[in-house]
């Protein structure tokens, strides 16, 4: 079992930026990709951003290109995603997940969900 922890969400102004973080706990870290994903208000989880094992590789979808970033630590075994240019259409509860070996833009392919952090844009 792989425990997951978000952190660092809260209420922004468009523009701004936010910093969040997931702790995971429970198996080796470095063997799992992590990604990020995101649910806004009345909309389907969606993928934002992911990682691979050793942090070397990573992927963003086309709506945050450019603004978010994702890293990882595997001494703390954290992965972040720091978030700029931030505008309403972000606003939603951001989730961490992870899958073993491998990363996936599919939601369906994760086995490891975290419980997700609200970040809130406004205009």
């Amino acid at each position: 079992q792989v425990q997951l922890v978000e952190s660092g969400g809260g209420l922004v102004q468009a523009g701004g930026a936010l910093r969040l973080s997931c702790t995971a706990s429970g198996r080796t870290f470095t063997n799992y990709a992590m990604s990020w994903f995101r649910q806004g208000p009345g909309k389907e989880r969606e993928f934002v951003a992911r990682i691979s094992r050793n942090g070397g590789s990573t992927s963003y979808a086309d709506s945050v290109k450019g603004r978010f970033t994702i890293s990882r630590d595997g001494a703390k075994n954290q992965v972040y995603l720091q978030m700029k240019s931030l505008n309403p259409e972000d606003t939603a509860v951001y989730l961490c997940a992870a899958k073993f070996l491998s990363g996936s833009s599919h939601s369906d392919d994760y086995n490891y969900w975290g419980q997700g952090t609200q970040v809130t844009v406004s205009s």
